[in-house]
């Protein structure tokens, strides 16, 4: 997972200070940014899609940051996902409430610039186990380590095959684009390909078989008829 594919979350009531935020994040790389302002508004995005990160405020106008994540991770949503609370109180209780939780961290605005990008930094490394260069690729509940091959999904692992694996690069690399048949051939078998698109058909579905949740309806590698196949971004 590299900055322009980690999805994030961010939930606060104050238009400029969210503003802000993402202004900030986005300089920084992170492409991918979602804005709720309230409780009800951080659950409906949080259901709909798979994030990365999420930026939590404590006082939201329609409820309370604490008691949402609460609620969150007694419902399974926030199992896999780290929370960084966001709150204009400095008390010892208030902070110490948001770690008991089970929350990543916790920052008290106002905020230096440096401070939010390096904790945001050091929980997905410390989250994902990213060391610079690692591609880690999240397809809904599934972790896929691009360097060490391996998918990880409810506390298991299923190794990738060597052409899996290529095949996976190809379409990392180009996420959110269309690669031809073509192409991936050639990333799999460079020494020569003619004749060998129903081989690629099958690496396909046997890779979709180890990161879609339902492989017939795949949701992150879809095909598009006639030209080839594409990893979805931003899901």
């Amino acid at each position: 997972m590299d900055k322009t594919t980690c999805k994030i979350l961010l939930v606060d009531d104050e238009k400029k200070l969210a503003d802000l935020v993402v202004s900030i994040l986005k300089r920084e790389g992170y492409s991918s940014i979602d804005v709720a302002e309230d409780c009800r508004g951080a659950e409906d995005n949080i259901i709909r899609n798979s994030y990365h990160l999420i930026l939590l405020d404590v006082m939201l106008p329609d409820g309370n940051g604490f008691e949402l994540y609460e609620k969150l991770c007694q419902l399974g949503y926030l199992s896999e996902i780290p929370v960084i609370f966001l709150s204009a109180r400095d008390e010892d209780t208030a902070r110490l409430r948001g770690l008991g939780l089970g929350a990543d961290d916790y920052i008290t605005k106002p905020f230096l610039t440096k401070e939010l990008l390096l904790r945001i930094a050091a929980v997905l490394r410390r989250t994902y186990k990213l060391e610079e260069g690692t591609a880690i690729l999240r397809c809904g509940d599934a972790l896929v380590d691009l360097d060490a091959g391996v998918v990880k999904h409810e506390g298991k692992e299923v190794s990738l095959t060597s052409k899996e694996l290529a095949l996976l690069q190809v379409l990392y690399r180009n996420r959110g684009k269309i690669v031809t048949m073509d192409a991936l051939c050639n990333a799999v078998w460079p020494e020569g390909n003619y004749g060998l698109e129903s081989s690629l058909i099958v690496h396909m579905r046997h890779l979709r078989e180890k990161i879609e949740k339902d492989p017939s309806k795949p949701e992150f590698l879809t095909t598009v008829r006639g030209l080839g196949y594409k990893l979805e971004k931003n899901r």
